[in-house]
This record gives structure tokens, C-alpha cells and sequence, in this order.
């Protein structure tokens, strides 16, 4: 088990859906999570004192995950070292587009990580490679995954040139 863990944040509980496949995955690799409701916004305080406490908490990777502009992942950065993971969530009638740019333009000296709309399985894997750099039973499970998708596009790819069409 690595010895860090993963905080999985979220702005609302309308949130879970979208983020349940991070758990899902950072569990199959064995990874400690817990996960918490914080608002950018609501509760910020709440938010900043989580944040500043994390590396002591025995966190190695925050993921936050938002929808419209609420922009909880950079409110996290800014009160941490850590690496944190941003989840743009399709919540609006923008269709995520304005959770993605909230996320990704950050000013300089706050970087936030920025994964796709509703890309909660690849934040979760970049969060277990983050982790990987110091545990290297972390990193064999990393590469049996990348080892087994590669086999099922060669399948994928046998089975169309079978295929007639």
C-alpha cells in the first residue's frame, strides 16, 4: 500500500457521480482515499485549512472536482505544495466548458494539473503515477494496466482485420 494518500474533494454532493470513477480506480490500485465536500466559495475557510493540513495528513495528491466556475481546485493550490488534480464537471448549460477554463488558466506560481471534462478515471491515474515516483509496487501496478490496455487494442485490432466490411 503506498504511503500516501489521495484526497478526492468535491464542490457538492451533485458531484459524486462524476468523481465516483476516481474512487473506483485509486481502489483497484490500492490507494488510500478519502474524500470530502468543500465549496470554493461556501466554505472557504474550510477549504484553506484542509489545503494547508493536507501534507501532514498524510496526503500526496489532492484531486478537486467542480463544476460552472467554482474553481475549487486553484482555491486548494493556493494553500498547498502539493500536486493538485483538477475535474472540470459538465454542470452547466456551458457544458463543463466554463468549469475547464476556471481549472486550467491558472496564474503563474499555482499550477493546477487539469484533466479532461468528467475525466475523473485519468485524474485518478495521474494521481497514482504522482505517487508511483516514490513507490515502485505503485508503479508495477501502473504498468500491468498499461500492459493489459495495450493487449485489448492488439485484440481490437486483430478482430478488424478479421473483420469484413
Amino acid at each position: 500500500m503506498p504511503a500516501k494518500k489521495v484526497a478526492i474533494i468535491m464542490g457538492s454532493d451533485s458531484d459524486i457521480p462524476a468523481v465516483a470513477p476516481a474512487k473506483k480506480r485509486l481502489d483497484s490500485l490500492g490507494i488510500p482515499v478519502e474524500a470530502h465536500i468543500f465549496s470554493a466559495h461556501r466554505t472557504p475557510a474550510a477549504a484553506a485549512e484542509f489545503s494547508k493540513g493536507a501534507r501532514s495528513n498524510g496526503f500526496g495528491v489532492i484531486i478537486a472536482a467542480a463544476g460552472k466556475a467554482a474553481h475549487l481546485a486553484g482555491a486548494l493550490a493556493a494553500h498547498t505544495t502539493l500536486p493538485v488534480i483538477g475535474i472540470p464537471i459538465k454542470s452547466s448549460t456551458l457544458d463543463g466548458l466554463d468549469a475547464l477554463l476556471s481549472t486550467v488558466q491558472m496564474p503563474s506560481g499555482i499550477p493546477v494539473a487539469t484533466v479532461a471534462i468528467d475525466g475523473a478515471d485519468n485524474a485518478a491515474l495521474l494521481a497514482a503515477q504522482i505517487l508511483a515516483v516514490e513507490d515502485s509496487e505503485l508503479a508495477g501496478k501502473l504498468q500491468e494496466l498499461k500492459d493489459a490496455m495495450g493487449r485489448a487494442a492488439a485484440e481490437k485490432d486483430g478482430a478488424l482485420q478479421d473483420r469484413k466490411w
